[in-house]
């Protein structure tokens, strides 16, 4: 049932200087979002880091009647609402400072399954296309929840091969629910809601979906899930943005390398250069670190290698000795025992990461696998 607090909250939330954080110290202070609408104009010294210029808009009756014509909007649409401060979102976005004050939801949300966010370029590869396909196939006995962006591309094919397997797949939308971008997903949207999965979104139906919505978006799909994948990216794509977002809320982050001359792969490469993913070496380990490794079906390897046909060169067995020797080594403190730049050493280390030999943690720590 669609109670007044979600007409107020609707109503709050469109006031022109209130975003989720406001909106969240304002519900924080008065108790709700209908106590904060009748007295955060007044008494807004109440609320730390809040102005009088911030509540300008708050009582404003064109948002109430903008807030009344959106409830309709939902109720005719099928649209539920989730307020987060009645801890009505997923309870892993919930934890984010910013995460959205209300969120438009259709079909349906399992939230005690686990989720995996999958994201990358709209000009997906055949590179990553296998790897996309092999990812769904290993992982297809355990139950979990993909999450993407409902974009062309990676987006694309991580909610059809989700349907494909029989795994639920959530989409996060840049717009409001009056619209589907792109129009051509527009067939694939529908299917993801009949086969159970869900389409979410901060944006009231108001929102088109302009450029910066985008990265908006995206906090997200980096915000709801433990683990975010990241499949194929330059460097300046939006894939980055979720990456840094997982990053700030210190979740796990994945990165598929490719070849340095690949421009598709050329952010990857980065994430895993600047220790803000984890190199994937192999389908298994990646799944082993999903928590998946109950799966009693084999999985195939996407770099497979035979430990005696490994051969480290000098400068690689030389670093790969030192961190083996000790465990958890910082970058700066392996360049002091063997004497060569640091800068020198992280492409080794890279190299390393890639033949399964070792595993970088935060804060350029390292450990031999």
């Amino acid at each position: 049932m669609i109670t007044e607090e979600y007409l107020y909250a609707i109503a709050l939330r469109e006031c022109s200087l209130i975003g989720d954080i406001n909106f969240h110290k304002l519900v924080r202070t008065f108790g709700s979002a209908e106590e904060a609408w009748k007295k955060a104009k007044k008494e807004y010294s109440k609320t730390d880091g809040i102005g009088q210029k911030t509540v300008a808009d708050i009582g404003n009756e064109e948002y109430l009647k903008f807030a009344e014509k959106e409830i309709k909007f939902c109720e005719k649409n099928g649209v539920m609402m989730r307020l987060r401060h009645l801890n009505e979102l997923p309870h892993l976005l919930n934890e984010c400072d910013d995460a959205p004050a209300i969120l438009y939801q259709k079909g349906n949300l399992e939230d005690s399954l686990k989720k995996v966010s999958i994201v990358g370029t709209r000009n997906m590869t055949s590179y990553g296309k296998e790897f996309i396909g092999d990812f769904f196939e290993a992982s297809k006995s355990s139950r979990y929840v993909s999450v993407s962006g409902l974009a062309l591309g990676v987006d694309k094919e991580v909610h059809e091969q989700s349907i494909q397997h029989k795994i639920p797949t959530i989409a996060v939308l840049a717009h409001g629910f009056h619209t589907l971008y792109p129009s051509k997903n527009k067939k694939l949207s529908e299917k993801i809601l009949q086969e159970g999965g869900t389409l979410l979104t901060e944006f009231n139906s108001s929102r088109k979906p302009d450029r910066e919505n985008f990265i908006q978006r995206n906090r997200i799909i980096a915000g709801i899930s433990p683990s975010t994948i990241v499949v194929e990216t330059g460097f300046g794509g939006g894939s980055i943005s979720t990456a840094s977002f997982a990053n700030d809320y210190n979740r796990e982050v994945f990165a598929l390398p490719g070849k340095i001359t690949d421009p598709h792969s050329q952010g990857c490469n980065k994430l895993i250069f600047q220790n803000k993913a984890a190199a994937i070496s192999t389908i298994k380990d990646l799944t082993d670190s999903l928590g998946f490794n109950h799966s009693k079906e084999k999985t195939a390897e996407l770099f497979p290698y035979s430990e005696t046909d490994i051969q480290l060169t000098g400068v690689q067995q030389t670093v790969y000795e030192s961190i083996k020797a000790h465990p958890q080594v910082s970058l700066d403190d392996l360049a002091q025992m063997i004497s060569v730049s640091s800068y020198k050493i992280l492409p080794v280390i890279l190299e390393l990461e890639l033949l399964g030999k070792v595993k970088s943690f935060s804060g350029r720590q390292f450990m031999a696998i």
